[in-house]
């Protein structure tokens, strides 16, 4: 998957993926994945897709929805809160480690 977003480029095949998360069977409504990426200029990036009853839904005409997918890019603070958020603590350690204090 690729998109460009203010000017930059993200591409899903020459990007690190960093972490994943997901929830259901793509054929399920409420189905999404979303994976985090670093591209090789240190950009974040999300790669995401869901089903009709998920973020990723789309107008299908009518009163319906339709799945989709989209790139979304994210500073470093947002992929670090979205590490945070998914449990993604082998990501945060990896990348993201200057930000983490012991307790």
């Amino acid at each position: 998957m690729k998109a460009i977003i203010n000017g930059k480029k993200y591409d899903t095949e020459t990007a690190e993926q960093i972490a994943d998360d997901g929830f259901g069977h793509p054929r399920d409504f409420r189905y999404w994945s979303e994976v985090l990426y670093k591209t090789k200029k240190g950009n974040y990036f999300i790669a995401g897709e869901g089903g009709a009853l998920s973020k990723y839904a789309v107008p299908a005409g009518g009163n319906s929805t339709s799945g989709s997918s989209r790139i979304c890019a994210l500073t470093r603070a947002e992929a670090f809160e979205w590490c945070q958020e998914h449990n993604a603590t082998e990501a945060i350690e990896a990348h993201f480690s200057d930000l983490v204090e012991d307790a």
